[in-house]
C-alpha cells in the first residue's frame, strides 16, 4: 500500500466536511505579513465531539523548484476547538500549497491550492 492510497479528497466528501480549505490573504495590525488559513468545516461544521472530531491540520508549501517544505500542524483537543489554524508564511516564494487534515473517523484528507 502507497501512502496517496489513503489519503480522502472531494470526491469522498459526506455530509459532514473533512476537506481542509486553503484561504491566502494578508494578516492584520501593522506588520501586514502574508497568511496561509486552513478551516475543516468552514460551510458545514464538522463534529466536534470526543467521539468524532477533527484532531489535526498541517500545511505543507511547494516551492518553485519543487521542493516540499512542512510549514507546521495544529493539534485540537475534541471538544473544545475550532479546526482552523492560521500561517504566517512568506507566500511569494511558493507555487502551492497543500494541506491534510485528520478526522479521527474518517481518516486523512487532503486539498491543495497552486497559486
Amino acid at each position: 500500500m502507497k501512502f496517496g492510497e489513503i489519503l480522502k479528497d472531494i470526491e469522498a466528501e459526506g455530509k459532514e466536511k473533512h476537506l481542509p480549505v486553503i484561504e491566502i490573504g494578508k494578516g492584520r495590525g501593522k506588520s501586514d505579513v502574508d497568511v496561509v488559513r486552513v478551516f475543516v468545516g468552514k460551510e458545514v461544521p464538522h463534529p466536534n465531539t470526543v467521539e468524532h472530531h477533527i484532531a489535526w491540520i498541517e500545511l505543507y508549501g511547494v516551492k518553485q523548484d519543487g521542493q516540499v517544505v512542512d510549514l507546521g500542524r495544529s493539534e485540537f483537543a475534541p471538544a473544545f476547538t475550532n479546526p482552523n489554524a492560521r500561517f504566517q508564511v512568506p507566500v511569494g516564494d511558493f507555487k502551492a500549497f497543500c494541506a491534510l487534515s485528520y478526522c479521527n473517523v474518517h481518516g486523512v484528507w487532503q486539498n491543495c491550492v497552486e497559486l
